[in-house]
C-alpha cells in the first residue's frame, strides 16, 4: 500500500510538472494544441497546459540587435558610398513572429536586413554625398524609421532604432570628392577674404572721414579761440595804452628797437630824423 501512494504521488509530480510553464518578463510565449496556435502573449508568471496535447514555445522579448555587414548605395550623383549600420529590435506580435519567419531570429534578421537595405537604396539615391556627410543624421534616422516600421510589422517586429554607424568613400571616389570639397572650401574662404577686405575698405573710409572732420572742427574752434585771444588782447592792450601813452609807445618802440637790431645782415635804410628813432633823439 505504502508502495502504491509513493508511486501515485510521483505520478501526480509529474503530471504537474508537465502541466505547468513559467513566463519571465524577458519571454513572449505560444501555447499550441495538437500544432495549432490557441494562445500567445502570456503574462509573465506560472501558467498551465494540458499535457501532450499542448506544447509551448518561448521566444526572447528583450530588444535584439542585427548588425548589418556594410553595403554599397549609390547616391544621387551616382557616386558609390559604403554605408556600415546596425538596426534594433524586438517582437511586437509573437503569433504573426512565429508564423512569417518561424520564431528564427535568425531568419527574421535575413528578412529584415533586406527592408533595411532597400529604405537605405531609397533615401541615399535621394541625396548627394555632401549632404549625407554633412547632415545631420537624426534625420535620416527618422526617415528610415517611418519607412521600415510598416514593413517590420507585417513579420510582428517593431523597430527601435536604426543607426548608420559610418559612411566611407570607395578609394576610387574619395580623391574627387576631396578636390571638390577642398575647392569648395577655397571658394567660401575667398568670398570671406573679400567681404574682410570690403568691410576693411569701408572702415578705413570712415575712419579717415572722421580724421577730417575731427581736424576741420579743431581748426575751426582753434580759429575761434584765436580770434577770441587776439580780441581780449587788443582790448586789453588798448585800455592799457590809453592809462599811459607815452610809455606804451616807448614800450612798443623798444620791441621794435629788439626784434630790427643786433642782428646780423640786417640791412636798414632810414632816414636819421624818421619817427622809428625818434627815441634816440635827446630830448629836454
Amino acid at each position: 500500500m505504502g508502495n502504491k501512494i509513493v508511486v501515485a504521488v510521483g505520478a501526480l509530480i509529474v503530471v504537474l510538472s508537465m502541466s505547468i510553464f513559467t513566463v519571465t518578463e524577458t519571454e513572449r510565449a505560444i501555447k499550441f494544441q495538437l500544432g495549432e496556435i490557441v494562445a500567445v502573449d502570456f503574462k509573465p508568471g506560472i501558467h498551465f497546459k494540458i499535457p501532450l496535447i499542448n506544447n509551448v514555445k518561448k521566444f526572447d522579448a528583450r530588444i535584439l540587435t542585427m548588425d548589418a555587414t556594410p553595403e554599397r548605395f549609390l547616391t544621387a550623383e551616382k557616386k558609390n558610398v559604403i554605408v556600415d549600420s546596425f538596426v534594433k529590435w524586438r517582437i511586437a506580435d509573437v503569433k504573426t513572429f512565429y508564423t512569417s519567419v518561424g520564431g528564427d531570429v535568425g531568419q527574421a534578421n535575413i528578412r529584415l536586413d533586406q527592408i533595411i537595405k532597400d529604405s537605405f537604396r531609397s533615401e541615399f539615391s535621394k541625396r548627394e554625398i555632401k549632404q549625407l556627410v554633412s547632415t545631420d543624421r537624426s534625420a535620416i534616422r527618422e526617415t528610415l524609421i517611418t519607412n521600415v516600421s510598416p514593413h517590420a510589422l507585417k513579420l510582428g517586429i517593431n523597430i527601435v532604432d536604426v543607426q548608420v554607424k559610418r559612411i566611407d568613400l570607395p578609394n576610387e571616389v574619395s580623391s574627387s570628392v576631396y578636390q571638390r570639397m577642398e575647392a569648395e572650401r577655397a571658394r567660401v574662404a575667398r568670398e570671406f577674404r573679400s567681404q574682410g577686405s570690403e568691410a576693411a575698405e569701408r572702415i578705413r573710409a570712415d575712419a579717415d572721414k572722421q580724421r577730417e572732420i575731427i581736424l576741420a572742427n579743431a581748426y575751426r574752434d582753434s580759429e575761434v579761440l584765436r580770434g577770441e585771444g587776439d580780441a581780449q588782447a587788443a582790448d586789453i592792450f588798448a585800455k592799457a595804452y590809453g592809462e599811459d601813452q607815452d610809455f606804451y609807445a616807448f614800450y612798443r618802440s623798444m620791441i621794435a628797437y629788439r626784434q630790427s637790431l643786433g642782428k646780423s645782415g640786417n640791412i636798414m635804410v632810414l632816414e636819421p630824423d624818421s619817427d622809428f628813432f625818434k627815441f634816440f633823439k635827446h630830448q629836454k
